[in-house]
């Protein structure tokens, strides 16, 4: 149950953080993008930084609840981080959340409780698994980040603000199992995580994810990033822990309750992607 509150908790500060950075990234010109320029420009924002502030509580909530619960309980629950977008975009933004929003948090909600009762991960260790394994999912994973904004930056608009935050989901995705192992380290003692390598591993990435975050907030509105970055970072984290990490989800007639709750989750999301509360953040 800690686990679950915690992911909630840090759901939350994400949500926070993609609002509050939307709100400084969305005056800064196309042409500063990948530019470490804009982050100049930024630093002098009091947006911006409060947005870094959530970041960092969120990291640690996230972090906390990955090292008391499997990554396969945590991860899904990011996924409200979309609809509590939606809530705090309504007030920073200044505009009114339709019904057929709230309709599509409700089914979100729903659909996130009954996927995560009839999942109930367990097992797993992240650190009984052969170096190679990880070699290639880190491959993977960089490759799907690199060619995610290869395109991104080919394109424009909303595509290009899309692109980058699939491309951001994926490192935060990443992160969170690097930090899962860091975690599970930790348990051991202080010395084992500073030996384990993913410990460091979680600096290269984390950062650049972060980088991705900014350049997929300063290229669109919170609508055409915020859903792929969402969805892809748990999809991504369950891969992992049902592959790598050898964990297990209930079976039987339980699956059937795990389809309805993810028809739920896509369903809220194709409406929310809709609304205009997300379609005209950042918008003058």
């Amino acid at each position: 149950m800690l686990g679950v509150l915690l992911a909630v908790a840090a759901a939350a500060m994400n949500a926070a953080a993609s609002v509050l950075q939307r709100k400084a990234d969305r005056d800064e010109p196309t042409r500063l993008a990948f530019s470490f320029r804009m982050f100049f420009d930024l630093v002098r924002r009091p947006a911006w930084l409060a947005g870094i502030g959530a970041v960092v509580v969120g990291f640690v909530l996230q972090a906390v609840a990955l090292a008391v619960s499997a990554i396969s309980v945590v991860q899904p629950l990011l996924v409200s981080e979309l609809p509590l977008t939606l809530l705090l975009a309504s007030l920073v933004f200044h505009r009114p959340i339709a019904a057929r929003d709230w309709r599509a948090v409700a089914a979100m909600a729903l659909g996130l409780a009954v996927f995560s009762f009839c999942l109930q991960p367990s097992g797993g260790h992240p650190l009984q698994r052969p170096l190679w394994a990880w070699i290639v999912g880190l491959a993977a994973c960089v490759a799907i980040m690199g060619a995610l904004v290869a395109a991104g930056r080919r394109a424009k608009g909303g595509r290009r603000a899309g692109l980058f935050g699939l491309a951001t989901g994926v490192g935060f995705g990443t992160t969170a199992v690097l930090v899962a192992a860091a975690g599970t380290a930790a348990d051991q003692g202080l010395g084992t995580m500073l030996h384990t390598w993913q410990t460091y591993a979680i600096v290269v990435i984390g950062p650049l994810s972060f980088f991705l975050l900014q350049n997929a907030l300063q290229a669109g509105t919170l609508v055409a990033s915020q859903p792929g970055m969402t969805l892809s970072n748990p999809l991504l984290a369950m891969v992992w822990g049902f592959t790598l990490f050898g964990e297990h989800a209930r079976g039987g007639g339980w699956v059937a309750g795990e389809l309805v709750g993810a028809a739920l989750i896509g369903l809220g999301t194709l409406s929310l992607v809709r609304s205009p509360v997300l379609n005209s953040s950042g918008d003058a």
